[in-house]
C-alpha cells in the first residue's frame, strides 16, 4: 500500500450545524465516529468532499473498492454520482469530534448571473443529519498541507479570495507572538469581512470587488491576459516591514496568482523557493473540467 494511501482514508460524516458567516459564505460542521481517526495540523489542510447528487439523499461513493474506487466512482451514473469537491478545514475539535468547513454559495441567489453549482446548492440546503463521505488526513504531516514557513521567516506575506479564506484565517491563528504579517483579503461583499484572531503582529487589508473593478479578459484557452487580482495595486503600493527571509503564500484563482507571484519575486525579491502559491479554483472551468486536464 503506498504512502498515500496510508496518510489519507475515507471518513463517513454527518452535518451537525451550519451557521451563515456572510451574504455568501456558510460554515457547515460535519461529525461522526470516523472522526476519531481524523488528524491534521490544521492550518491550509486539503480535503476532498463528496455530497449527494441531486435527489439523493447519500453521497453513492464506492469506498469498498478499495484503490480502485475513483474509476468506479467515474463510472457511475451522472445522475447518481456523488459530487466531489475540494476544501479546505477551516477547524477540527475534539470532545466532541467536529470539523468545521466553510462555503462560498456563488449563485444561489435568485436571478444569480452564474447559476450555483451543485455543492453550492447542498451547502445553501444542508441540515443535521445529512450524510457525506469526505477524503481527509489520517496523518497530522501530510503533503495536503501547503503553508510550510521555514523556521528563519523574518516576515510573511499573504493573499487570498472567498476560496481561500478557512486556509488564511487559520494560518494566521497559528502564527507565534510578534511574527510580522502583512494579508490581503478579496471578497465580493464587504458583509463576508471576518474578525481575525492572531497573536502574530497582523495588518490584514479586506478588499470588496464592486461593479467598478474589472479584470483583463481570461481566454480559456491560454491565448490573452490572466484576470489581474484586485490586490496587486495595493500589494504594489504598500511598504512592506525590513526582512531579509520572507515567506509569501498565494491562494485562490489559479490565474490571479501568476501576477502576485510575478510582483513578488521580480519587483519584491523574494525567494521564489519562499512563495507557496496554490490553485483553488480556475476562472471558466469546473472542477471536472481541471480534473480531465490533470489526467
Amino acid at each position: 500500500m503506498s504512502d498515500d494511501a496510508l496518510a489519507f482514508r475515507f471518513f463517513s460524516l454527518h452535518v451537525v450545524r451550519t451557521a451563515s458567516l456572510g451574504p455568501s459564505l456558510v460554515r457547515v460542521t460535519f461529525g461522526g465516529e470516523d472522526l476519531a481517526h481524523f488528524e491534521s495540523d490544521g492550518l491550509d489542510q486539503s480535503l476532498s468532499l463528496f455530497v449527494p447528487a441531486p435527489g439523493c439523499a447519500e453521497p453513492g461513493v464506492p469506498v469498498e473498492e478499495g484503490e480502485n474506487w475513483y474509476q468506479a466512482w467515474r463510472e457511475q451514473p451522472d445522475e447518481t454520482r456523488a459530487v466531489m469537491r475540494s476544501y479546505t478545514l477551516r477547524a477540527l475539535r475534539r470532545e466532541p469530534d467536529e470539523i468545521d468547513i466553510d462555503f462560498v454559495l456563488h449563485g444561489v441567489e435568485p436571478g444569480a448571473a452564474v447559476p450555483a453549482g451543485p455543492a453550492s446548492r447542498w451547502a445553501a440546503d444542508a441540515k443535521p443529519g445529512d450524510k457525506v463521505q469526505l477524503i481527509g488526513p489520517a496523518v497530522a504531516d501530510n503533503r495536503a498541507i501547503r503553508f510550510r514557513p521555514a523556521e528563519d521567516t523574518d516576515l510573511v506575506l499573504m493573499w487570498g479570495d472567498e476560496t481561500a479564506l478557512p486556509a488564511l484565517l487559520a494560518c494566521l491563528e497559528s502564527l507565534p507572538a510578534g511574527m510580522p504579517v502583512r494579508a490581503w483579503l478579496e471578497v465580493e461583499d464587504a458583509g463576508n469581512i471576518q474578525d481575525v484572531e492572531t497573536r502574530a503582529d497582523a495588518e490584514v487589508t479586506w478588499l470588496v470587488r464592486d461593479a467598478h473593478h474589472t479584470e483583463v479578459p481570461h481566454s480559456l484557452d491560454g491565448v490573452g491576459g490572466a484576470p489581474t487580482p484586485m490586490a496587486l495595486g495595493p500589494i504594489a503600493a504598500a511598504e512592506l516591514p525590513p526582512a531579509e527571509r520572507p515567506y509569501v503564500w498565494l491562494a485562490g484563482e489559479s490565474g490571479s496568482m501568476k501576477e502576485l507571484r510575478r510582483h513578488f519575486v521580480g519587483e519584491r525579491g523574494v525567494d521564489r523557493r519562499r512563495v507557496t502559491f496554490v490553485g483553488y479554483w480556475r476562472r471558466g472551468l469546473t472542477e471536472e473540467q481541471l480534473r480531465e486536464q490533470g489526467e
